[in-house]
């Protein structure tokens, strides 16, 4: 991984965004995006960790995210690692999930096929985290997860994703309190 995809200082905030293997669109269903509101408000509370913003798509996740006192990336790796294996069992003990059988052979088969994994692969690999060191690249990344799932089609208007920071900044208390960025 370049030194440019590195998190290098720990005082600063990031925007990441995590896809999961093949583009699949796992929240599609408010079932699995809940466990990954449920892990984001759990990292806040019990790791230090601060969302300045965020965003669940169909088949990824956007973060702007700083911390309190603990290595950012260890607060990723955990989140990345509880959130695959949570996510594993909700599938699986999903009755009502008509993509059961397809969704497991695709994660089972990406984890196949990397040695990082033990037959299991949720999420890609890569994060890339991009320092945000200016308000211009703090602007142009936030309006960027904000707009998200406007150009995609979803929403008329930001506000109206449900899986979003948007909400908050509008003034609406959202399910994820956020750390407003200057």
């Amino acid at each position: 991984m370049s030194r440019k995809y590195k998190i290098t200082d720990q005082s600063k905030f990031y925007f990441v965004s995590f896809a999961t293997v093949g583009w699949i669109d796992l929240f599609i269903r408010p079932v699995y995006a809940e466990v990954i509101i449920d892990s984001l408000s759990f990292c806040q509370k019990e790791k230090g960790l601060l969302i300045g913003a965020w965003c669940i798509m169909p088949s990824h996740i956007h973060l702007i995210i700083g911390t309190e006192g603990k290595e950012m990336q260890s607060i990723v790796r955990d989140f990345k690692s509880y959130t695959s294996t949570a996510l594993r069992e909700r599938i699986e003990n999903n009755p009502q999930e008509s993509r059961k059988k397809w969704l497991l052979q695709l994660f089972q088969k990406a984890g196949s096929k990397n040695s990082n994994n033990k037959n299991w692969q949720l999420w890609q690999q890569h994060y890339h985290p991009i320092i945000l060191d200016s308000n211009e690249l703090i602007d142009q990344k936030l309006n960027y997860l904000h707009d998200n799932p406007v150009k995609a089609g979803f929403v008329e208007e930001a506000i109206h994703w449900n899986y979003s920071s948007a909400k908050n900044y509008a003034g609406v208390k959202g399910p994820i309190n956020i750390h407003f960025l200057d």
